[in-house]
């Protein structure tokens, strides 16, 4: 009789919720916190605290979805959508992470230029770094860093604390959405696209089967996912409200201009000093963009790789198997790295990119319900209150995305 298998520790299921949701607040996300601090002050609390279930039912499913089929997000796609739905899904997800790993670079470069260093040498040596680690031949290993280096973006708590909020400010702000202004719902479509993206739900499938993870390891990876999710709103919200008790409560706001890394970290000075400000927010946006470099770029690559039927796993190092993958991993990095050498406004591409991530949820989250339905045996799928619950929380926030860039621009009156 074979002996029973070894139930995993908490620790060895926990991973691949945290990276992703670690990855989740990046460098677009933070500065866009950041802005919506300085521009819009308290007003940015509530409707973070409003995405954190949202965010934890849809990487949800992409975990129950993962550990049954034992298929990626692309791949499932193919299976019951066919090759042209396969490629507009790859397509969402390649629009997504460019985007992404633009802001990341950017923000690499621009921590690097608020201590002095030049953009090509940081940019070029974190690409090969980036590089090497996918190819150490091992999930875990790449996890591990990962989550590691995104814990930096708990720099943040330390310069909230310096910032002294005004408790009873954020009180009166907390429920005032001032929601008929163009330049405030732009704003919040671009927070809504900041915190579900496609690249996270084709990450998280693939990386709970990279990690060998199984049904009976189910509901340790949801407390992981939830966790994190946690955790990653936690985060902005904590950047929304720094900037908010500094450049916003300091009456700058609308005037600040916040086009790099060191503008903001700049604009923080006379609240902070000028070496923590600099310190803070550089190891914040540092640890931010570099995990979700890692993660972006995987989730490209393996999205592809299960579009076109390639071999696309992280363990056990290159071969002749997964060769293809890994060119397009690396592939990502060099071309990311040469249009960041180019100059960029920081703050507005970041901001662009996850209004871009706010238009294109339609698509991401009508595949994930449907395959919800379609892919997993009737004792996996939602039931009951849940289910109505989840799907009508993404009607609303697809309503919304379909809303919100029209009615930002002024299109709809």
């Amino acid at each position: 009789m074979a002996p029973a298998r070894r139930r995993r520790s908490p620790l060895e299921v926990w991973g691949p919720g945290l990276i992703v949701m670690l990855a989740d607040t990046d460098a677009g996300c933070l500065i866009t916190a950041a802005e919506s601090g300085a521009q819009w002050g308290y007003t940015m609390v509530l409707p973070q605290l409003v995405l954190i279930p949202i965010l934890f039912m849809v990487q949800e499913i992409t975990v129950r979805l993962g550990v049954v089929t034992r298929k990626g997000h692309g791949q499932l796609i193919r299976d019951h959508f066919g090759g042209r739905w396969a490629w507009v899904s790859a397509g969402t997800l390649v629009l997504s992470a460019v985007g992404a790993l633009l802001t990341e670079f950017a923000g690499i470069a621009g921590v690097g230029e608020l201590f002095g260093v030049s953009r090509w040498i940081t940019v070029p040596v974190v690409t090969i770094a980036l590089v090497v680690v996918a190819m150490l031949g091992s999930y875990r290993r790449v996890e591990r860093i990962g989550i590691v280096v995104g814990l930096g973006q708990l720099a943040f708590l330390p310069a909230m604390l310096l910032a002294h909020p005004d408790w009873g400010d954020l009180a009166t702000h907390f429920a005032a959405l001032p929601l008929g202004d163009h330049a405030y719902l732009y704003l919040l479509a671009a927070n809504v696209g900041a915190v579900i993206m496609p690249w996270m739900i084709f990450y998280q499938q693939t990386a709970v089967i990279d990690k060998g993870l199984t049904v009976r390891d189910l509901g340790r990876e949801r407390r992981d996912t939830a966790f994190g999710s946690v955790l990653t709103q936690g985060v902005m919200i904590v950047v929304v409200i720094t900037l908010a008790a500094t450049v916003w409560r300091g009456g700058a706001g609308a005037s600040a201009h916040l086009g790099t890394v060191g503008d903001i970290a700049g604009a923080l000075v006379p609240f902070l000093g000028d070496a923590p400000a600099r310190v803070l927010v550089g190891l914040a946006i540092l640890g931010g963009a570099l995990v979700a470099a890692i993660v972006v770029s995987l989730a490209g690559s393996w999205g592809i790789a299960d579009v076109l039927g390639w071999k696309h796993s992280l363990n056990g190092g290159v071969d002749r198997g997964n060769r293809r993958f890994f060119t397009v991993y690396a592939l990502t990095h060099v071309v990311g790295a040469v249009i960041v050498l180019s100059s960029v406004d920081l703050v507005q591409l970041a901001v662009d990119v996850e209004v871009m991530n706010a238009l294109l949820l339609p698509i991401v989250l009508g595949f994930l319900l449907v395959l919800e339905r379609r892919a997993l045996p009737p004792e996996h799928r939602m039931r009951g209150p849940y289910r109505w619950v989840v799907t009508g929380l993404a009607l609303v926030v697809i309503a919304f995305s379909l809303y919100s860039v029209p009615g930002a621009l002024g299109l709809l009156g």
